[in-house]
């Protein structure tokens, strides 16, 4: 099932992700915080949040393509 995201912005694409990889990509890629200090605040090991920003940027990614 195809979705047009023509002329979406970042953020609404942003906007449709999964709770999890919604705050975990808008902590570390908008907001410039490092993998360990998110890990930290949300009291998650850091392989939890390298694999959530992994994945979210896939799902960007397919969502652009």
């Amino acid at each position: 099932m195809a979705t047009d995201n023509s002329g979406r912005t970042i953020a609404e694409l942003i906007d449709t992700l999964p709770d999890e990889e919604r705050l975990i990509l808008t902590l570390h890629l908008v907001n410039m915080i490092s993998v360990n200090e998110i890990a930290e605040k949300l009291g998650v090991p850091e392989r939890a949040v390298i694999s959530v920003i992994q994945s979210g940027r896939s799902r960007l990614i397919g969502l652009i393509s």
